[in-house]
């Protein structure tokens, strides 16, 4: 490398630590909005440490002839570093994915029976519980990875529903294309509340307090009929979770 290329990459090396320095508060403003629509179990630190490594690469890889500002492009690869590292990792203790797993059992068994949308009472009383019990359950499935809404896969303590990634195969891609649609046809049809909290909160990015102020209910109900949704949808896309 002769002198002039070696001074531009140092001058490449310094803009872009410059560039690092300059938005790490950005990093961290983006790991708390997030953490504002997480379970409490999600650690800030953890978080920021994957949003780092989305703006060091951001850094590293920003074109200025593409047009966006490095704040904005910067913000997209922080945000997808936070969410893949979300993806990655279950903070869910085991009893909550059986308990999850157990609900949606009874809610499948109920609804298959009924022809209908299984009520809250029904599921408690074919699980043996107290509605308390059930609703507490229900609060806690919130933080639960039900199953990914990007692939389908198998069934575990865990719940972690993900393939393994094989773009290249044409029934692998064939499968994610029917879970999509199957998911999408089941998110339609759950009741209409939890149908309007499960749009507010994935693609409004609304937070269960901010879900409650516009419903009219406190957060807690929020939370359990988000978590409602989540073990109805869970039991509804048996087929392809191979529950």
């Amino acid at each position: 490398m002769n002198g002039a290329a070696m001074y531009a990459a140092t001058q490449d090396n310094a803009n872009a630590d410059a560039m690092v320095m300059k938005h790490a508060p950005l990093v961290k403003r983006i790991a708390y909005h997030l953490m504002s629509r997480l379970p409490p179990s999600v650690q800030a630190d953890d978080l920021i440490q994957s949003g780092m490594i989305g703006l060091l690469e951001a850094a590293k890889n920003y074109d200025a002839s593409q047009g966006a500002s490095f704040e904005t492009y910067a913000g997209i690869r922080i945000r997808g570093a936070m969410l893949d590292e979300i993806r990655r990792t279950d903070w869910t203790p085991r009893s909550v994915h059986r308990k999850a797993r157990q609900v949606a059992e009874a809610v499948r068994g109920i609804e298959n029976e009924k022809g209908r949308d299984a009520r809250d009472n029904e599921v408690a009383e074919a699980m043996g519980i107290s509605l308390e019990d059930y609703h507490r359950i229900l609060q806690d499935a919130t933080g639960c990875r039900v199953f990914s809404i990007d692939e389908p896969g198998h069934s575990g303590d865990e719940a972690d529903y993900s393939l393994q990634d094989q773009p290249n195969e044409p029934l692998d891609s064939l499968q994610n294309q029917g879970f999509k649609a199957a998911l999408a046809e089941a998110i339609a049809g759950l009741p209409e509340r939890e149908r309007l909290v499960m749009a507010m909160y994935y693609d409004e990015e609304l937070n269960l307090r901010e879900i409650g102020e516009v419903l009219g209910v406190s957060e807690s109900r929020v939370c359990q009929i988000h978590g409602q949704a989540l073990i109805r949808l869970r039991a509804r896309m048996g087929e392809w979770t191979q529950e």
